[in-house]
């Protein structure tokens, strides 16, 4: 059995997608709708801006998002249709484009999503007030023991179980700064402050949350082709208002992609695409499940190499 993944934000590159869309007129599609449903030229940031403007969250979502959405057309293209998976699944914003190729949301309406859910992060917390700080080489466990003893009154959550030793922790920046020290005490390998503008998946986020709960309700959803493996739930979900309802839980909730992985391989995943830029998930998940075959489709390469496979 196989599973789709779908990248989240810090994925981002310029020129990401640019040699999909030259390769495949249905990538290149992808990007134009894009580009139509936010009524400006996100493509052009992309492939030819400057990474700090493709970085804000804003634009990283959306972008990330249609990078994803192309990669999976050139699959198509190459006679590899989503069916072929039996699970998607996708980290935090990377939830909402395994949707899009599940079909519970038109790629338009992902992309508008996209660009108010990054809006409404970066908006929830003023710049300065929060962070986010990653603690490798601790156990989620102790991970959530360290955000609690942190916390000393503000937030201090574990917002990114990514795999059995990396937790990001998320909240007030005074807290996330007494996390690292008290990480670092406990034995972590490293405990740093990410380049974060916002702290996300942590309470703080709840104005982002009350958002998107009142734009989701407004937007057509159907239940997805493919079941979702939820971040909130760590367990197949396949119908749409159950993943609407966690889709406004995900904003202030833990990513719990390593029981997301683990689910996968415990429920006969042997092999994980990652689909889109980058192959931070692929690492993740080798260290989550060594059994589990991993693959990158973010280039017309990896397409038709991928496609091959299938048929060899």
């Amino acid at each position: 059995m196989r599973a789709f993944v779908f990248p989240g934000q810090g994925a981002q590159t310029i020129g990401m997608g640019k040699a999909l869309a030259e390769a495949y007129p249905a990538a290149k599609a992808v990007f134009d709708e894009v580009d139509e449903a936010l009524g400006e030229k996100l493509s052009a940031l992309i492939w030819d801006g400057e990474i700090e403007a493709l970085t804000l969250t804003q634009n990283a979502q959306p972008a990330l998002m249609a990078t994803s959405i192309a990669a999976l057309r050139a699959l198509e293209a190459e006679g590899v249709p989503v069916s072929a998976a039996s699970f998607v699944a996708g980290h935090s914003l990377g939830e909402y484009s395994a949707l899009c190729a599940a079909g519970t949301f038109s790629l338009a309406d992902t992309a508008r999503l996209l660009r108010l859910r990054g809006q409404a992060m970066q908006q929830a917390v003023p710049v300065g007030v929060g962070a986010m700080a990653a603690l490798l080489g601790l156990d989620f466990a102790t991970a959530t023991a360290v955000a609690a003893e942190a916390a000393q009154g503000e937030v201090c959550q574990a917002a990114n179980d990514n795999d059995p030793a990396q937790v990001v922790v998320s909240g007030h920046k005074g807290a996330i700064e007494r996390a690292v020290e008290i990480a670092k005490a406990k034995g972590a390998k490293r405990a740093l402050l990410l380049p974060v503008s916002a702290p996300f998946h942590c309470a703080l986020m709840e104005p982002a949350a009350r958002a998107m709960a009142e734009a989701l309700a407004a937007v057509d959803m159907r239940d997805p082709t493919v079941p979702l493996v939820a971040n909130v739930r760590a367990e197949a979900v396949t119908d749409a208002a159950t993943i609407r309802q966690l889709l406004v839980e995900q904003v202030t909730g833990s990513v719990r992609w390593r029981e997301s992985v683990s689910w996968m391989a415990g429920h006969g995943v042997t092999e994980i695409w990652e689909i889109g830029a980058g192959k931070a998930l692929s690492g993740m998940i080798r260290r989550i499940a060594p059994d589990v075959a991993t693959r990158n489709i973010g280039t017309p390469d990896d397409a038709a190499a991928a496609a091959a496979s299938m048929n060899a």
